[in-house]
């Protein structure tokens, strides 16, 4: 049976711009510096836990969907002012009828992200 979560793919066409997004936007760490022009990177916060993982989509193939990515913050106001000052453009964080706060955006393939606070 599954014996362990590894990673989420994701495929772009412009994996270089993409793993500048994660990293230098959203300042996710790079764990694994892929293998060329940045196909195969993982970035994630552990060793040895989930990653993303991003793919050239023109050596690999198209993905059959888009994903959504989920990650915590301590302070959502203040990483929407850091994404904003990145020049990234983004709407405010709002809140959502289940009591809690969201900052919801598009990384640059479309892919979705929600920020929880």
């Amino acid at each position: 049976m599954i014996s362990e979560f590894v990673c989420v793919n994701v495929m772009s066409k412009d994996p270089k711009a993409l793993v500048k997004f994660y990293h230098e936007i959203l300042g996710i760490p790079i764990l694994f510096a892929g293998f060329g022009n940045n196909d195969g990177t993982n970035l994630g916060f552990i060793k040895k836990a989930p990653t993303i993982c991003i793919w050239n989509e023109h050596t690999w193939g198209k993905s059959d969907g888009y994903a959504t990515l989920v990650f915590c913050c301590d302070d959502l106001q203040t990483t929407y002012k850091e994404i904003i000052a990145k020049g990234y453009p983004i709407e405010p964080p709002v809140d959502k009828s289940w009591g809690g706060r969201e900052l919801n955006f598009d990384d640059p393939d479309g892919n979705h992200i929600i920020i929880l606070e």
